[in-house]
């Protein structure tokens, strides 16, 4: 499993525009020029994330995008479900069933719960950091996620 490039390079658009600040905004030119991207990827990215509420548009000589709401408002699970999704979906064994219409081991799968697992683990951490969180140097947001997992029962799978 592996985050693909909608979710990495729309989550670096929302921080390059929560770096500018409440009301801070830039043009799909200075955007896709910062983080190294097509212009053409920036602004499908950026549709998608108006589409999800993260973003507002505007036209004109003062146009751009800005954050829709305060960065501390964005929690990061969201943005990833808007930009691609989950790790593992209701209708992942379907999708993946081999050769044959349902998966041979749709009964009894222990790979299933390992999935499932795996996506309540990352559903919990990706719903507690915001945007705002993600505005500090690699060592300080590292640490922030250490500080999750140390937290007692935050990582609580049910069945």
């Amino acid at each position: 499993m592996k985050l693909n490039s909608n979710e990495e390079y729309g989550l670096r658009c929302l921080l390059r525009l929560a770096y500018k600040g409440p009301g801070g905004s830039l043009t799909i030119p200075e955007i896709s020029q910062a983080e190294g991207m097509s212009e053409a990827n920036a602004a499908k990215l950026l549709r998608m994330l108006r589409r999800g509420g993260f973003v507002k548009s505007a036209r004109g000589k003062i146009g751009g995008y800005t954050l829709a709401r305060p960065a501390g408002e964005i929690v990061v699970g969201d943005v990833i479900d808007e930009l691609g999704g989950r790790l593992f979906e209701s209708g992942f064994c379907d999708k993946h069933a081999g050769q044959h219409e349902t998966c041979t081991h749709s009964v009894d799968c222990s790979v299933r719960g390992l999935w499932r697992a795996l996506q309540v683990v990352v559903d919990q951490v990706l719903s507690k950091i915001t945007l705002e969180d993600l505005l500090h140097d690699e060592k300080k947001a590292s640490a922030l996620v250490t500080q999750l997992g140390e937290h007692p029962g935050l990582f609580r799978i049910q069945q």
